[in-house]
Parts: C-alpha cells; structure tokens; sequence
C-alpha cells in the first residue's frame, strides 16, 4: 500500500476551494444577518460524512503538524466516537456524539477542517453531474430565519455546483483518472483518524511504461 499525500499544489489549490465557498457562506449569512454567536446547538456533534480521498489526505496533512502526543490522543477520540455512534445506531438512533477533534469548543485542526465542516448552516444548493438539483435548508437556526424573512421560499443560498466540480477535478488529478478503480470514501472525521492516512494499492499506483 502507498498513502496519498496532497502536493503542495493541491493543497493550494484545496484551500482556494475553500476560500471560495467560505466567501459565498459569508455573503448568504450576512443577507439572512444569520451567526452562531449564541446558539444553544453545536454543530460538531452532528453526524457528517465526507467523500473524497483529497479531504481525506488534508485533514491528515494537518494531522502530522501536530505534536505525536497529540496524535496518538485525536486517534483515542476517534476510537470513543466510533464505538458511541456503534451504539446509536444499533438503537435505531442517528448518532450525535462530539466530534474527536473538538477540544474545549475549539477545533484541534481548525485550518485543516473540511469543506462540510466549513460550509454547514446557511441553504445551499448543487446540481449533480445528472442533472438533478438538491437544495440543503441550513441548521435549524438558520430554517427559522429563512421561513420569517422569505415565507416564498426564494431565499438566497450558496451554489455549490462549481467549486465541488473543482474538487471533483482535483481528486481526479490526486489519483491521476483512476478514482472509478477505488472504493468509495464515505466516512467520519473519526473514522479517517483512526484508519490513518489514506492508502491506495500499489497496482494503483504502477504507470505503464511503453
């Protein structure tokens, strides 16, 4: 097995990613005047799954700045979160268990969160490659406010649609074309802590020579 490790230039590229929908974020909360400053909720012990090898590599591209102590303690976490969301769901229950990388309210590797961590609480929407398009309403927080100031349903929200396509490209150039030869990643932050660093096969990895 070989990890993958983001060039530099995809890291850059990645973050530019993110910079591009965290000033589209920015422009849809500050039209619904919508913050997080008092909310009784919190939304790392929501249960969100991510899906690319890229976002994958990233978090742990920050994983490996940290301390080796400080490591070793995320992945500790990580195996406590997986074993209370086991428990959740063979109770039938969504689970909502405190993200791993929570520390005291703050985020260990608060540069290197993922996008949906960045993005979460205002409407977006998306257009998939088949044409359908998904609206997502925001946090409960965020409902209220559009159902008050636009009870129409014609509330601004982010379009996502080209900058997840740039993801789609970038994870693309990272496993150069061969992402369709992979197993799909739909997993928890935890998950991709306690698993380490994503791996792909060394058959994947050969080049033909000619």
């Amino acid at each position: 097995m070989k990890e993958v490790i983001l060039p530099e230039k995809l890291v850059t590229e990645l973050e530019d990613i993110y910079e591009r929908l965290q000033s589209e974020y920015s422009r849809v909360a500050d039209s619904l005047k919508f913050t997080c400053s008092g909310c009784p909720d919190n939304c790392c012990d929501s249960y969100f799954l991510h899906h690319t090898y890229a976002e994958w590599a990233y978090l742990w591209h920050g994983v490996r700045k940290l301390e080796v102590a400080k490591q070793k303690d995320l992945i500790k976490k990580g195996t406590e979160y997986l074993t209370l969301c086991e428990k959740a769901m063979v109770a039938g229950e969504r689970p909502q268990v405190m993200c791993p990388l929570n520390d005291e309210g703050l985020c260990a590797l608060y540069k290197h969160r993922l996008l949906v961590c960045r993005t979460h609480g205002v409407p977006a929407t998306l257009t998939r490659p088949d044409g359908q398009s998904l609206g997502f309403p925001g946090c409960f927080r965020c409902q209220d406010i559009v159902e008050l100031e636009f009870p129409d349903g014609d509330s601004p929200s982010v379009e996502r649609t080209a900058m997840l396509k740039k993801l789609a490209f970038l994870e693309n150039e990272l496993l150069e074309g061969k992402r369709h030869l992979l197993p799909r990643v739909k997993m928890t932050i935890a998950e991709m802590l306690v698993k380490g660093p994503p791996t792909l096969p060394l058959a994947h990895c050969e080049r033909k020579t000619t």
